[in-house]
């Protein structure tokens, strides 16, 4: 008899233990989010003659979001984002040219970034520790991002990042045989949509 009350006991033990862990997986679910080609980059620098911008379109980005029962973000357990070299496009084809060769497009074909850790603040904004590689680089660096979703749930995620090229061991790139100098810092700009 003792037996029996102490394997009811344990039963219901493990059941009360069963149902905290589903209602925890219920309130912190884990969504994943995607886009592909819905990403607007913008890198921006200066010159000896002019500001310039580079702007590409073509990328992929991959995010996983932990929501609570009232649809909020409380998380996020996963992010990276992966755009080629070449998508980057200015107005003239020399400049092109030079910044390719600057992120070393002959051997290495993406800039690309991975998340660590992070942490979700309650004005929106979501700070990320991650790897952030450019011309075959790699170096831990911080993004801070906004994030909105939208009526139709899907989620745009918004920030800016100022990279010195020389601590990617990129060269500034130079123009009409080295009288026209880019600049060391660059700012990078990102804008992209995920849905589930």
């Amino acid at each position: 008899m003792k037996k029996i009350k102490e394997f009811r006991q344990l039963t219901f033990s493990a059941f009360i233990l069963l149902m905290l862990l589903v209602l925890m997986s219920i309130t912190n679910a884990q969504v994943k989010y995607t886009t592909k080609d819905d990403m607007n980059l913008l890198v921006s620098g200066t010159s000896t003659l002019h500001d310039w911008d580079m702007k590409a379109a073509k990328g992929e980005c991959e995010a996983m979001f932990k929501f609570n029962d009232n649809g909020e973000i409380v998380g996020l357990t996963a992010l990276s984002f992966i755009v080629p070299s070449e998508a980057l496009k200015s107005e003239h084809t020399g400049m092109d040219k030079n910044a390719y060769k600057a992120l070393k497009t002959d051997k290495v074909k993406t800039i690309s970034y991975k998340l660590i850790s992070a942490t979700i603040t309650a004005d929106n904004l979501i700070k990320c520790a991650g790897k952030l590689s450019i011309a075959g680089i790699i170096k831990e660096a911080e993004l801070l991002a906004c994030y909105k979703i939208n009526s139709d749930k899907s989620i745009t995620v918004y920030g800016k990042k100022n990279i010195s090229m020389k601590e990617f061991n990129m060269e500034p790139p130079t123009f009409m045989m080295g009288t026209i100098k880019t600049g060391n810092d660059i700012v990078l700009k990102f804008d992209f949509t995920l849905r589930k």
